[in-house]
């Protein structure tokens, strides 16, 4: 049964309550900061990420944001935002960014809802995958860009590399 199912359909069903549904229905760790903020965390292969999704009524947006902590060398700096560049023009949908107060790699992605649109619960449970799916993919080329000294053309090869299909 999809899981747009699970929500009785109304006019108005508020995003949050969506994410706080699929939050559930995956045994993920959440809690409801506000009526419109949510904050899981999500386990992925290389590590754990914390997920906040936030609804803005001004602008009509869901909005995620997708961290993890990365404290590199300061000395690398320069390489990080070199392979930051590289990284998102190879992404179409949201961006990294790099948040050196807190010692954070970001994705942000933008979900416009405007003029009363709303989201299906598969669409919101695709864009939380897809963040997370964005962080495994390039995590390892940002470590070996921050700690193993590879240049961010090299440490690119391995996240342009996935592989398709079942072995």
């Amino acid at each position: 049964m999809p899981l747009s199912e699970d929500h009785i359909l109304t006019d108005e069903i508020h995003p949050i309550d969506i994410v706080e549904t699929l939050a559930a229905h995956h045994a993920w760790e959440f809690d409801r900061v506000g009526d419109d903020q949510i904050a899981m965390a999500v386990e992925g292969q290389w590590r754990g990420y914390s997920l906040t999704l936030a609804w803005s009524s001004v602008d009509e947006t869901l909005r995620l944001i997708c961290t993890f902590e990365m404290e590199p060398p300061s000395e690398r700096m320069a390489e990080l935002y070199e392979v930051l560049n590289l990284t998102n023009d190879l992404v179409w949908a949201g961006g990294f960014t790099y948040w050196q107060q807190q010692g954070l790699m970001v994705w942000r992605y933008g979900l416009l809802l405007s003029g009363g649109q709303m989201a299906a619960s598969e669409q919101i449970d695709q864009m939380i995958h897809a963040a997370v799916a964005a962080c495994e993919r390039f995590y390892p080329a940002f470590q070996l860009v921050a700690w193993a000294d590879n240049a961010p053309e090299d440490a690119m090869k391995l996240a342009i590399a996935q592989a398709y299909g079942r072995a």
